[in-house]
């Protein structure tokens, strides 16, 4: 009987789909992720699985799973955890999960955007204190966003509709992408492009990164881009990690570089730098931009779907491209 093997549980119908295809589903008992040993006695016999970001697939974990793996659906746009060159090499199809989690990413980096300029946390605290300041001119002083410039890097479909949402809120949009020119966001919310990373940090009020991991991406915002940004602005993450040397950052933050940050990805997940959590200008969540019924139960139905397709003999619906 074809085996599916699921790394860890999932929300939505994703599971029963795979189990009403006629395949034997093994589904982790723990909602958490496997441990490597444990991960890889999990997956053997396996002709698909339902991968997590948090698993690393590589020739080990193909070995683990023996000769008959033919799909890794990994559960995430991202796919910095899988060796793609070594899945190609032995002819196994890999996938993810675009477009269904795009509005709940979008969503939750401008809830970090308005968090962080309205100090929202730190008042949280200050009211839950037991000593809540009260009414004055200048407490808690934050930023209005409406006439402010939005500075989007990486103009996929969340960096897109994050773009979409700054021009809503009033702000202007400027944005730098390797790929492309998008000439239809440009008409649509009147963005502007910029020649480079560069351009956007040092003219953006709000930075917000939408890059994937990528070689030439790590540390793309390290301490000599963190000064050329303003004092008076602030840098959103909901992208990967490894993308912002952290430990930079922290020291921007605390030297008055710029003026917040609000994170939801770090370089070693579920740490973060030493003093981050410390600092009154930061805002953290902790990898949960997707995290709607929504989107990731959409997430685990795509997952399936690949799967089913290509256990029948099927091309995939989503698959990566490098």
């Amino acid at each position: 009987m074809t085996k599916v093997v699921v790394t860890r549980k999932i929300p939505g119908n994703g599971v029963k789909m795979l189990q009403d295809a006629g395949y034997d589903v093994v589904v982790s008992p723990h909602d958490r992720p496997l441990e490597r040993q444990e991960l890889l006695n999990f997956i053997q016999g396996a002709d698909g699985v339902l991968s997590q970001l948090t698993d690393k697939v590589d020739e080990e974990f193909i070995n683990a799973c023996g000769p008959n793996l033919k799909i890794v659906a990994n559960f995430a746009v991202g796919f910095d955890n899988l060796d793609t060159p070594t899945l190609t090499s032995h002819n196994i199809v890999a996938t993810n999960t675009p477009d269904v989690l795009t509005e709940a990413v979008a969503e939750h980096t401008f809830a970090l955007i308005l968090a962080i300029v309205r100090r929202i946390p730190e008042a949280d605290k200050l009211s839950r204190s037991g000593s809540p300041p009260a009414f004055g001119p200048e407490v808690l002083l934050g930023t209005e966003l409406k006439g402010k410039d939005l500075g989007v890097l990486g103009l996929g479909r969340i960096g897109s509709r994050v773009a979409e949402l700054g021009y809503a809120i009033g702000m202007n949009v400027i944005y730098f992408d390797n790929n492309k020119q998008n000439q239809e966001l440009e008409q649509k919310v009147g963005a502007k492009a910029r020649e480079s990373a560069e351009a956007v940090l040092k003219e953006a009020d709000v930075v917000s990164i939408h890059v994937p991991l990528l070689d030439s991406t790590r540390h793309l915002i390290n301490a000599e881009k963190l000064q050329m940004m303003k004092p008076t602005a602030y840098l959103i993450n909901t992208s990967r990690g490894p993308v912002v040397d952290e430990a930079a950052l922290v020291e921007a933050l605390k030297s008055g570089t710029l003026k917040g940050a609000a994170l939801d990805v770090y370089e070693k997940e579920p740490q973060h730098a030493p003093g981050l959590d410390a600092l009154n200008n930061v805002v953290l969540t902790p990898h949960i931009a997707s995290a709607t019924n929504e989107a990731r139960s959409a997430m685990g139905e795509l997952a399936a779907k690949n799967i089913i397709a290509v256990l029948s003999g099927q091309p995939p619906l989503t698959p990566v491209k490098v």
